[in-house]
């Protein structure tokens, strides 16, 4: 008997041991479960702080914090379990003695005693577990929410960061588009501008230019007749008495004027020349030459109501009927000096005039300082031909020339000029013709002329003689007058050449610089170099 009692009490005693460990393993594993979920709460909240450099600082305060709370609820929590399991080895204790007194019937109440607490305490440990998970739970969830709340205040400030960016972006590309806006519309207000200027300008001038060609349109020289006499170059000279010529033609068509040549084929032809003019009642006469200047003077005093003009002459500009038309021969002959000084290869070059006087020896004057500026060491023959209507002069002259050296030879002589350029062709070296632009007569030979717009000053003499207006004196015709200047046709200069040409022109326009129209002022700058004075 005793010993069932006493097999009872240990089976009691062993339940009661077998219940508490089965209590605390129970609370272990869940403490474990619990740890496994912060550290994956852990793991989780570190990745999302290498992702943001703000996140990751609250994220591990809020690990630490974790962490800590976890530790400390786990130690309280182990303290309590050991504190029940010592309760209840007392428990065990005590009901063992007291079921040594007592029958069977206290040892099946001791055991539902012990059941019941056992019981009380697996309830109290599922009750603190599911506490400390709640807890984890509610505080992985804190956490997260602060890391969304971070994240979203982050993703907030960069959004707002990136709106100001923009807005910032846009307003200076709005202020960009509205400097560039203004700058396009005052440039554009600067192109119409100039535009409008350059259209006044372009208006002004087309409205000359028709007021001008309406000015003319309504000059009627019906039944007004105006005589040129030639001097002994003839009108087909090619030059001077056939640019003369060509102006009086144009100014027939233009007005309606009657216009009429006699040829002169010597110096005795002069006087019975402009008597016919006298005697078939011209209202203009108009002699190309300053040899005629004697001629003119005669028939001018003895008939002060008749109008003379002639060419290159100011002798007679104290006469009152006499209008003196005067070239700035120089200037062109300069030009032309420019383009043989840079074009010559054989540094030598040459010069032929019709014959040497004032008037002629200053397209020599010219010519030659042309030609040293250009090249300073360049050669210059000279030949006075003594006749404006010798070609077989001009040819000769020519040859000698080339002889010694020459590759380029320029000639003011008229009809005489004409053999001049014969001669270089068949020399095969360049030609410069004048007055008029000469290259027609043998483009592969002639490089350029020098201009002598004698036709323009027939033309304008024509004009105002029937206007009424034309008076005596001296007209004089220079570069920016478009009196004189350099042929048109320039096929045969180089590029450079030109630009050099173009610049000096634009040199002697301005007054910068001035060719030497005498000796003196010749020889003031380069010395005693032309001979023919």
């Amino acid at each position: 008997m005793r010993r069932k009692q006493l097999f009872a009490v240990l089976m009691a005693g062993s339940m009661a041991a077998s219940l508490a460990a089965c209590g605390k393993t129970d609370t272990k594993k869940t403490t474990a479960a619990t740890e496994k979920k912060t550290e994956a709460a852990t793991e989780k909240k570190t990745e999302v702080a290498t992702t943001e450099a703000k996140t990751e600082k609250a994220t591990e305060k809020a690990t630490e914090k974790e962490t800590e709370a976890a530790t400390e609820k786990e130690t309280e929590a182990a303290t309590e379990a050991k504190t029940e399991e010592a309760s209840s080895e007392e428990a065990t204790e005590a009901k063992t003695e007291e079921a040594s007194s007592e029958e069977a019937s206290s040892e099946e109440a001791s055991s539902e005693d012990v059941s019941a607490q056992a019981e009380t305490e697996e309830e109290s440990s599922e009750v603190v577990t599911e506490a400390k998970t709640e807890e984890a739970s509610s505080e992985e969830a804190s956490s997260e929410e602060a890391t969304e709340a971070e994240t979203e205040e982050a993703s907030s400030e960069e959004a707002t960061e990136a709106e100001t960016e923009e807005a910032s972006s846009e307003e200076a590309s709005s202020e960009e588009a509205s400097s560039e806006e203004a700058s396009s519309e005052e440039a554009s207000s600067e192109e119409a501008s100039s535009e409008e200027a350059t259209e006044a300008e372009s208006e002004k001038v087309s409205s000359e230019e028709e007021t001008e060609a309406e000015t003319e349109e309504d000059i009627d020289g019906t039944g007004f007749k105006i005589g040129m006499v030639t001097d002994v170059g003839g009108v087909n000279d090619g030059s001077f008495n056939q640019s003369a010529w060509e102006g009086l033609q144009r100014a027939a068509e233009n007005f309606g004027c009657e216009v009429k040549y006699i040829e002169s084929k010597g110096d005795a032809d002069f006087v019975p020349n402009i008597e016919s003019f006298l005697d078939e009642d011209y209202d203009l006469i108009i002699c190309t030459g300053y040899v005629m200047a004697d001629a003119v003077r005669d028939a001018a005093e003895l008939n002060p109501d008749q109008k003379f003009a002639i060419v290159d002459d100011a002798s007679n500009a104290d006469l009152d009927n006499v209008t003196c038309m005067m070239f700035e021969q120089e200037q062109a002959s300069y030009l032309v000096g420019l383009a043989a000084g840079y074009t010559t290869e054989s540094n030598v070059v040459g010069f032929v005039v019709g014959q040497a006087n004032e008037t002629m020896n200053s397209f020599g004057y010219g010519y030659c300082a042309g030609v040293l500026d250009a090249n300073p060491d360049a050669t210059i023959l000279q030949y006075n031909a003594n006749s404006f209507g010798d070609a077989s002069a001009g040819k000769t002259a020519v040859n000698t020339m080339v002889t010694k050296g020459a590759d380029v030879v320029f000639h003011a002589a008229g009809g005489t000029g004409l053999g001049v350029i014969d001669g270089c062709k068949e020399n095969g070296i360049w030609a410069i013709g004048v007055d008029s632009d000469q290259s027609p007569l043998a483009p592969e030979t002639i490089l350029t002329s020098a201009l002598k717009r004698v036709d323009n000053a027939c033309y304008d003499a024509t004009k105002k003689a029937i206007l009424g207006t034309l008076e005596g004196g001296v007209a004089t015709y220079d570069l920016a007058a478009g009196g004189v200047d350099i042929a048109p046709t320039t096929d045969n200069l180089s590029k450079d050449v030109l630009e050099k040409i173009e610049d000096a022109k634009k040199d002697i326009i301005a007054g910068d610089l001035v060719v030497p129209k005498n000796q003196e002022e010749f020889e003031e700058k380069y010395g005693d170099v032309y001979e023919l004075d």
